[in-house]
């Protein structure tokens, strides 16, 4: 445990979910840890006792990527946790793989068509940016768009955008359908899971139209990816919306969580559930504080692209994947900076790559 996180109350102490298990968090929502082939290795999804419309069953918030041991995981849940129950409804955070890759499947009664097809709960927005990544339209995580985008920011290395172009199928193969139909939550919906009430919370700045759920009944909050305990929220600036301005949004959007009570219980989607929220999104608030200033002294000494900019920022070696992220990033901390006034942004007419420098 790193100095940040013993600033936290970590509630459940070393407690993690075994594959295809559920630990009780709170009355009613339990916890079960999906493993992820990635770096980061897992996502936590819950799982909460409801009754809608007099039917008495579950509702699921996220869902995994698309995988066959994540499949079989979810058979062990259906079987063991869920008393013969049916799901009633599924609700996804946002529209990235781990969240909604088996939205559609979950949906449908998973292998064993267990129940009858379900509505997926999600924000407009989240719902449009899934359908267009599915469609390579767009994407964070490869294709030509995405090498384009990245070139212009300076990332030369042609293995490296040989690499993306050829991940064109990346989101298509992690979410391999979306529920062609949806239920829109918004920003101050409140839902009534269990026999509480879960008010909306959309954040900005990770992904189009993030909804978090809080329970003032309880000071529980479901906090998606807009609040982590152990790592920091990616905030990145891809090519859809190449002069996107998603840091600005990211550090706005948390103060909607500070306004929640000190001792809300926080459900992560990544790390473990803890307690001490104010603290965390001052140690975020700290930790893009400082990373702007690096970016600021780097630019008053010449003028820097986000490939610039990531050896600064991220010290580890990068795959590809990282690699996206870490970009990503790195430009989104150069165009808070740009739009604010701070900097002004150029192309090079040599070799066509963004740079940014003072005012």
């Amino acid at each position: 445990m790193n100095a940040l996180e013993q600033q936290l109350d970590y509630v459940f102490a070393d407690t993690i979910p075994d594959a295809g298990h559920a630990v009780e968090v709170t009355p009613g929502v339990f916890w079960v840890r999906m493993p992820l082939p990635f770096v980061l290795d897992h996502i936590n999804v819950w799982v909460m006792r409801d009754e809608i419309a007099g039917v008495k069953g579950w509702t699921i918030v996220d869902c995994g990527i698309a995988d066959e041991g994540i499949r079989a995981n979810w058979e062990r849940i259906f079987e063991t946790l869920l008393d013969g129950l049916p799901v009633l409804r599924v609700i996804v955070t946002h529209c990235h793989p781990d969240h909604i890759g088996l939205a559609d499947w979950i949906c449908n009664g998973g292998a064993q068509k267990r129940w009858n097809p379900v509505r997926l709960w999600i924000s407009h927005g989240e719902y449009m940016m899934a359908r267009v990544m599915a469609s390579g339209s767009g994407s964070d995580a490869g294709g030509e768009r995405a090498a384009q985008h990245f070139a212009r920011n300076g990332l030369t290395n042609e293995g490296s955008l040989d690499a993306l172009r050829k991940r064109d199928t990346y989101y298509p193969r992690l979410v391999p359908s979306i529920p062609p139909q949806f239920r829109r939550i918004r920003n101050g919906d409140v839902l009534e899971i269990g026999g509480r009430e879960w008010e909306v919370v959309t954040g900005f700045g990770h992904s189009p139209e993030h909804c978090a759920f809080f329970c003032a009944e309880t000071k529980v909050l479901i906090s998606g990816d807009m609040v982590l305990p152990r790592i920091s929220t990616n905030v990145s600036v891809f090519d859809v919306e190449p002069e996107g301005n998603s840091l600005a949004l990211f550090l706005e959007s948390l103060g909607r969580y500070e306004s929640m009570p000190a001792d809300t219980l926080v459900l992560p989607s990544h790390g473990k559930p803890f307690r001490g929220m104010h603290t965390r999104i001052g140690q975020l608030r700290d930790h893009h504080a400082a990373r702007l200033q690096e970016v600021r002294d780097a630019c008053a000494i010449k003028p820097q692209s986000a490939a610039d900019i990531v050896p600064m920022m991220f010290k580890r070696k990068l795959d590809i994947h990282q690699m996206t992220f870490a970009l990503g990033e790195a430009l989104a901390h150069l165009h808070l900076l740009w739009l604010d006034g701070e900097l002004v942004r150029q192309t090079n007419n040599a070799d066509g790559v963004i740079r940014f420098s003072p005012q």
